[in-house]
């Protein structure tokens, strides 16, 4: 049997990449943090317009596709980065076996692992299990992943990318270092040292890894399912018997109050990539980023592979998610403008 292809990563670091990575962990990146947080939701107008202005000139956000095209319209810094999309903002693939894209960013990384190793740049492998904080690497051995990067300036929620049915999640806690590509190239277990929210996922493809990423200035990760994640930190939950709340293609998952990562990771043989998924590419949610195959398309076998058992009635948190579910779109979801921010439960 042929070795997978070569996995599409960032560049080896260079000179100037070592010199930002080297300086960024002597950072106070905690404490960078909550000051952030702190700031993003002041709402006296007066301030906050003024912010949310800066923010859109600095990293040169499109409101377009945005439920509101006014910075003001947004009662704080934080509900401008965490805004919602237009209805029809992000149509997804005709094709019902092809994989959405999960969120608006940049592809930092993509391929296959080479048993359970997977790349985060040219010469800086992890493996899946440092990254899953606990959860069974072995479904995901000779697997295949794909890394997108959020900058300030994209849409901050995210996005289920096929049907889907949670079976565990692991608040794992960690470091808050920048995941800006010249970090990627430089720092070492770059991902396996940050803070971050492992969920693994039923599908018709098998198991399904899905991986929020915190980062400096990331105040909070927010699921749809259960709110703000690392409260208590390290919660570890787990969903046995289907009981776990189900989403489709396209639906909310939750969202980054500011800027980070997606990790996404399947078992062997069960997607292939789109030819352009390279590094430096940018992607917005909805699109294919690549195909099933070799498993039942979304309809063919879906309520089967994702656990559903007759007219059982589902928890609490099941039910919860169901009616998110069936109130958001495709496109985003969730609040409208200038309403209070609350949890996404």
């Amino acid at each position: 049997m042929s070795a997978p292809p070569e996995p599409r990563t960032e560049p080896a670091a260079g000179p100037a990449d070592r010199l930002r990575g080297a300086g960024h962990r002597l950072l106070p990146t905690r404490l960078l943090s909550a000051l952030t947080r702190r700031l993003a939701r002041i709402r006296r107008p007066a301030l906050k317009d003024r912010l949310n202005r800066l923010l859109v000139r600095r990293h040169g956000l499109d409101l377009g596709e945005a439920m509101a095209a006014a910075p003001e319209a947004y009662p704080s810094l934080n509900a401008l980065f965490t805004r919602a999309l237009r209805p029809g903002a992000r149509p997804l693939p005709e094709d019902p076996r092809a994989l959405a894209c999960p969120c608006d960013g940049t592809v930092s990384a993509a391929g296959h692992l080479d048993g359970e190793q997977l790349l985060q740049a040219k010469g800086l492998p992890y493996t899946v299990a440092e990254l899953l904080g606990g959860l069974d690497p072995a479904p995901f051995r000779d697997g295949a992943f794909v890394t997108l990067y959020l900058s300030p300036r994209d849409y901050h929620r995210f996005h289920a990318p096929l049907d889907a049915r949670l079976m565990a999640e692991r608040h794992v806690p960690g470091r808050l270092l920048t995941v800006a590509p010249a970090a990627v190239r430089s720092i070492p277990g770059l991902f396996v040292r940050n803070e971050r929210h492992v969920t693994c996922w039923q599908t018709a493809a098998g198991p399904l890894a899905y991986i929020p990423v915190g980062a400096v200035n990331v105040g909070s990760i927010e699921t749809a399912w259960g709110g703000e994640v690392g409260d208590p930190p390290g919660r570890r939950r787990d969903y046995p018997g289907g009981q776990g709340p189900r989403f489709q293609r396209g639906d909310e998952l939750g969202r980054f109050n500011l800027g980070s990562t997606i990790i996404l990771i399947l078992p062997a043989g069960t997607v292939a990539w789109a030819d352009d998924l390279e590094p430096g590419r940018r992607v917005r949610m909805g699109e294919a980023i690549g195909r099933l195959a070799g498993c039942p398309a979304p309809g063919e076998a879906g309520d089967r592979a994702l656990g559903d058992r007759g007219a059982a009635p589902p928890p609490a948190h099941g039910r919860e998610a169901a009616q998110l579910a069936s109130s958001s779109t495709s496109s985003a979801s969730s609040s409208e403008v200038g309403a209070p921010e609350t949890p996404l439960r």
